[in-house]
């Protein structure tokens, strides 16, 4: 990888409202891998079509999306912010993909076969074959690195799949055409044009579960509005859902090993942990021994304290479309020199004209 510049791709999709689990789970790391990394945060909002073809508004949920970023401290004149429908090289390059990947591949898919359940045969060939519109957002860019939720690495790993293929299907043509970077591939070394993106998943709580069951991701699409915490709530909103936030009757134990089998208990721990940007055993030194009606207030407050901000910003910059509208579109412009550099060396590699 030492060969290939390094770069983050990021991504969310917009469908629904974004709740506490976006921001912990992927906002906030965004926020800090801005310090450190070249990045490229998109809204992805081709990959919205797959959850439901006719959207009331996809539109300002993108907008929303963006505001999100913007609210939460992502600074889009030092990195790249944008939609993922304005730069069509993604799907160009996913239909070759599409042509590199093998469909067991795709039917393996843990997201895939809960997706479409037992009727397989009527789901769209768009949910089928989204991961290689996945890889296609990453590998337009060359990116090295990829911020991903545990339900999100096996679409990386099938990302690294199909750029493993083509650098070895294309390794002759690569090195010919002077476009080619030394891999190892086992015992063989190959020139590969793509890189092996790798997963950043970082934290405490990179996974947040509902307040109402801790078995359960918080989502967006759960009927109880109790269930997660949305970033535009307001202070008493987020307040009253901690303090209805299913928990045990046990008081918090001392150290991590004593939330085992406690889901609503450990997913509560990883909250704070993450706001405070702390880790569990911190927090369990603090409050090891205490009833969740002395821990809760406490978490509550953390909560406003660090949403608060965030929702207020967000309000600011929704009230103004065509500010968050102009930013998108230098983000895409900026990010369409990046994605044609790549297409031209593709075709090249492919031998497509044009």
């Amino acid at each position: 990888m030492a060969d290939f510049k390094p770069l983050v791709f990021s991504g969310i999709q917009p469908t629904g409202n974004l709740h506490l689990g976006n921001y912990l789970g992927a906002i906030q790391k965004f926020v800090a891998l801005q310090e450190t990394q070249d990045c490229l945060f998109c809204v992805v909002d081709l990959h919205a079509l797959t959850a439901q073809l006719v959207q009331e508004d996809l539109a300002q949920q993108t907008r929303e999306i963006a505001a999100a970023y913007l609210a939460a401290g992502i600074d889009p004149k030092r990195h790249i912010v944008f939609n993922q429908s304005a730069v069509s090289g993604h799907a160009e390059l996913a239909w070759v993909f599409n042509c590199v990947a093998r469909i067991g591949w795709m039917e393996r898919m843990t997201q895939f076969k809960d997706k479409a359940g037992k009727d397989r045969e009527r789901a769209s060939l768009g949910l089928l074959a989204y991961p290689s519109l996945m890889a296609a957002d990453i590998l337009l860019y060359r990116a090295t690195h990829v911020p991903v939720g545990d339900d999100q690495k096996q679409h990386l790993e099938l990302t690294r799949d199909i750029a493993t293929k083509f650098n070895h299907d294309f390794s002759a043509r690569i090195e010919a055409k002077g476009l080619g970077v030394p891999m190892a591939m086992g015992e063989e070394t190959v020139n590969g044009y793509f890189p092996l993106a790798e997963p950043l998943i970082e934290g405490p709580a990179t996974r947040v579960m509902s307040l109402k069951d801790g078995s359960k991701k918080m989502s967006k699409s759960d009927p109880s509005d109790l269930s997660r915490i949305n970033l535009t709530d307001d202070d008493e909103t987020i307040a009253k859902k901690i303090r209805k936030a299913k928990t045990d009757p046990d008081a918090l134990p001392s150290e991590p090993a004593g939330l085992a089998g406690r889901p609503e208990a450990d997913n509560l721990v990883g909250i704070y942990a993450a706001l405070s940007e702390r880790s569990k055993a911190d927090i369990l030194t603090e409050f090891g021994g205490r009833p969740f009606s002395e821990f809760k207030p406490a978490l509550a407050d953390l909560a406003v304290e660090k949403l608060a901000p965030i929702a207020g910003e967000m309000r600011r910059v929704l009230s103004d479309p065509a500010e968050i509208d102009r930013t998108l579109q230098d983000g895409a412009d900026r990010a369409r020199a990046l994605a044609d550099k790549t297409l031209t060396d593709v075709k090249s590699i492919l031998g497509l004209l044009g």
